[in-house]
């Protein structure tokens, strides 16, 4: 059976990052905007990854720009915002797509694992994707889910 483990990803730097970099530890995979609605969930995510980041959980958040052009051009002004407005320390990586001709491939098998309510598509920035310790999709959040709520799933995978 495939898992995340088996993709690599794209750096803000443009350096290749492997997901099997973070085999063992539990996941928050999210697409993520910097002019969104939803974008004060970047405080909820940084709270859960304070909390729980001991014990070796992990967000991996991946900036998106296909609804409504909510994401800053230059990759730099993104990280920069998220750190500055919201103290993000969790990963941030390379700009991506998650629907469409050029989605990016870890997104495409997360969306076959989990779809969502009427279609596998991702509809807009911060849809998160709970993964085990053992590479597999557990759960499909939708982007008005707040991380909060996440949480209770998140702790039966210690």
């Amino acid at each position: 059976m495939k898992t995340v483990y088996e993709y690599t990803v794209k750096k803000t730097n443009g350096d290749q990052k492997s997901i099997n970099d973070y085999k063992g530890k539990p996941l928050i995979i999210v697409n993520t905007a910097s002019k969104c609605g939803f974008t004060p969930q970047f405080k909820g995510l940084q709270e859960l990854y304070e909390k729980y980041k001991e014990r070796g959980f992990e967000i991996l958040g991946f900036p998106c720009d296909q609804f409504n052009n909510q994401e800053f051009e230059n990759i730099e002004e993104t990280t920069e915002f998220c750190q500055l407005n919201y103290g993000v320390t969790f990963p941030i990586f390379a700009k991506i797509d998650v629907n469409g001709e050029n989605e990016d491939p870890l997104f495409t098998f997360l969306k076959e694992q989990k779809k969502g309510v009427l279609t596998s598509k991702i509809k807009w920035n911060f849809t998160k994707f709970l993964i085990d310790s053992e590479g597999h999709v557990v759960e499909r959040y939708a982007p008005t889910t707040s991380p909060s709520k996440i949480e209770e799933d998140l702790i039966k995978l210690f």
